[in-house]
């Protein structure tokens, strides 16, 4: 069973289109508050971002922000954190909450969230760590992405990928629980294992 201490929130800095987005921001923050694991997310105040810090800061827990210095110039750094990181570029802020993360989940979210998920995935197949993955596929939100990530496995453009390196549920009361059991895995390429060479 894979320790989880702190987990790393990638989600939208908008509230989307549907209640359940939101909702889901709000339960997951309660969820982590209860089994005191602490949130790293990009330390803004906006959106998903701010709800689920507002939710695991009201229950009890821990949040560490992550904000880059041009964003705080424009006012959008959570007041209420446990702990704020200001660093200096998108760069630095991706590598500070992988680093001080346990495993990744992605919310709903935009072009960033989406970047900074990828980013994780392929962060795992070259090796560069072995932290767990998670989609909450808050009402069908990550259908589309998951297709395109089979249909990209068709094409011969990502080779078939171990449920280890990125799951997904729907159910927030199993996010943690499926972190918490998700192996130890490698999963790079064979291009990159000496010992084919």
């Amino acid at each position: 069973m894979t320790t989880i201490n702190n987990i790393c929130v990638f989600c939208g800095s908008s509230i989307g289109t549907r209640t359940e987005y939101g909702e889901a921001a709000h339960n997951l923050g309660i969820e982590l508050a209860h089994h005191k694991i602490g949130l790293v997310y990009g330390g803004g105040s906006t959106g998903l971002m701010g709800l689920i810090a507002d939710s695991v800061l009201k229950y009890g827990g821990t949040v560490v922000g992550v904000i880059p210095e041009a964003l705080v110039q424009r006012e959008v750094k959570h007041s209420r954190l446990t702990e704020v990181y200001i660093v200096g570029s998108m760069h630095d802020r991706k590598a500070m909450m992988a680093q001080k993360s346990d495993a990744f989940v992605a919310l709903p979210g935009g072009f960033g969230t989406m970047e900074e998920l990828f980013e994780v995935i392929t962060w795992a197949q070259l090796g560069i760590h072995h932290k767990p993955i998670l989609l909450l596929n808050v009402e069908g939100y990550f259908d589309p992405l998951l297709n395109f990530i089979h249909h990209a496995l068709e094409e011969g453009f990502i080779r078939e990928i171990s449920p280890a390196l990125l799951r997904s549920t729907d159910d927030i009361q199993q996010v943690i629980p499926m972190l918490q059991e998700t192996p130890d895995q490698d999963f790079r390429p064979k291009w990159m294992d000496i010992s084919q060479t």
